[in-house]
């Protein structure tokens, strides 16, 4: 992650939809924590996907990683910054990849995937600090949070089989 998003470079994001997928709906221009507030935006759309079919919810998440990479990537080269803290779109899919397990969980398990993923991104374990400093563009913006999704829904997954 690199780059504060300039007065400038905020207006240029959100005169156009890549800039607002970017940053996450706006949630991303949080002066607190952007990527937990990226994060927390994305739980309320997850309530609705919850209840999708789980190969459905696969194919959104798909396509949510793919939105991503594009919008991200075009956002990126507007402002010619990296990966700025502000693009919070990478924590929408990373954040719904960590909750697929609870598709079937408890109540909690809501909280304990919002709570791994948090860590597995800002720990950066590897692949997740791989990815995060070796690829570029919207795939680079992306990647690293995907990994860190995934790690945390095997991690959640594992508590919720121990827990039954």
């Amino acid at each position: 992650m690199s780059g504060v998003i300039a007065p400038a470079q905020r207006r240029a994001l959100l005169a156009h939809i890549d800039g607002w997928i970017a940053l996450g709906f706006g949630s991303g221009l949080s002066p607190w924590a952007p990527g937990t507030a990226g994060s927390l935006a994305a739980l309320l759309p997850w309530l609705a996907l919850r209840l999708l079919p789980w190969p459905v919810y696969l194919a959104v998440l798909l396509l949510a990683f793919v939105l991503g990479v594009w919008a991200c990537g075009r956002a990126a080269r507007r402002v010619g910054l990296h990966d700025p803290g502000a693009f919070v779109w990478d924590e929408f899919v990373g954040q719904w990849l960590a909750l697929l397990p609870m598709l079937a969980g408890p109540w909690w398990g809501m909280a304990l995937g919002f709570v791994l993923f948090r860590l597995f991104d800002v720990w950066k374990p590897w692949p997740v600090r791989w990815a995060d400093r070796s690829l570029d563009d919207g795939l680079g913006v992306m990647a690293d949070d995907v990994l860190a999704g995934l790690i945390a829904a095997g991690v959640l997954a594992l508590v919720l089989h121990v827990t039954g």
